[in-house]
């Protein structure tokens, strides 16, 4: 009886340890210390703002078609597109910087409750694409020339602004916040 109450409590003491966290030391064989899981020190952070001018703008539009076939969607769509391109072309846009986003055909269809079931009325033809405009000041020259191009088969999605090149300002921004932590980090060490 009296070897099972020692060997339970040993039983706790080494789970309690192993929970805990054990880290081996340097003063010999068997030599067990508990170590701490929490970094020590101080530790500061920076903050790096950087405004820029945007220099492009990246227009999304494209041509959406709806026909009774998909053959009629398919060539009213093209017609509309083709004039798009030209109209983003004549206006300085150039072939590299216009990229196809998306582009769909879908069935239209209606439920027909009498007969519990869709039916099929037409064909719908989505032709989107991404065009990087270089020369900001012209975007809203540009979105009216290709609203005019597509006519009522134009879709403007989205314009969005941004640089063309931004490593230099991340640069910039990680400068500043290196700067911001290490006086954080004096200012600390002077308190200490």
């Amino acid at each position: 009886m009296k070897r099972t109450r020692w060997l339970i409590p040993c039983l706790i003491v080494v789970l309690a340890l192993g929970a805990v966290g054990c880290v081996p030391s340097g003063g010999g064989p068997g030599t067990i210390s508990i170590s701490p899981q929490q970094n020590t020190g101080i530790w500061v952070t920076g903050q790096g703002e950087v405004m820029a001018v945007p220099d492009i703008a990246e227009l999304s539009l494209g041509i959406e078609a709806r026909a009774d076939t998909v053959d009629e969607a398919q060539t009213q769509a093209s017609e509309a597109m083709n004039n798009v391109m030209a109209a983003l072309k004549d206006n300085g846009v150039d072939e590299k910087d216009i990229q196809t986003q998306r582009f769909s055909i879908y069935p239209v269809t209606k439920w027909i409750k009498d007969e519990d079931k869709e039916e099929i009325t037409g064909y719908r033809v989505t032709n989107m694409v991404t065009a990087k405009i270089r020369e900001v000041d012209k975007v809203g020259i540009i979105i009216d020339s290709v609203a005019k191009a597509g006519g009522d088969l134009t879709r403007i999605q989205s314009i969005n602004f941004s640089v063309d090149d931004p490593e230099p300002y991340y640069e910039q921004a990680r400068d500043k916040a290196l700067e911001d932590a290490k006086n954080k980090a004096a200012q600390l060490a002077d308190l200490a």
